[in-house]
């Protein structure tokens, strides 16, 4: 699963969120920040993505609840868009985020999708 976050200061808020999701046990261990490759007119490698690996359990509805809380706490405008391995993405910006329970159950479709 990767994480991609854009806007304004997108790098420190890619950057943020990776520590804010450090703070969930179920997480440690299993976020990578990683830079995309340095463009010819570019200084230096920027941050692209958070890259999520999820195991069994409730790892995924930790991350929904998570990134859902982070979103609302955030002032400025930033959209993080989940996008899990098989091509599905849901993005989620600030102004979506004020009804958590809709980012939440956005977020964890992705991760834990029904299974029927």
């Amino acid at each position: 699963m990767q994480l991609v976050v854009s806007g304004a200061g997108a790098d420190s808020q890619l950057r943020a969120l990776r520590e804010w999701l450090l703070r969930e046990d179920d997480l440690r261990g299993c976020l990578e920040l990683r830079h995309r490759a340095v463009a010819p007119d570019e200084m230096g490698g920027v941050l692209d993505l958070l890259a999520v690996t999820l195991g069994t359990g409730g790892a995924g509805v930790v991350l929904a609840q998570s990134l859902s809380t982070w979103l609302t706490q955030r002032r400025t405008d930033v959209t993080v868009t989940v996008k899990a391995r098989d091509g599905r993405e849901v993005t989620v910006d600030v102004r979506r985020a004020r009804d958590p329970q809709a980012v939440i159950r956005e977020v964890a479709s992705l991760v834990e999708p029904d299974e029927g």
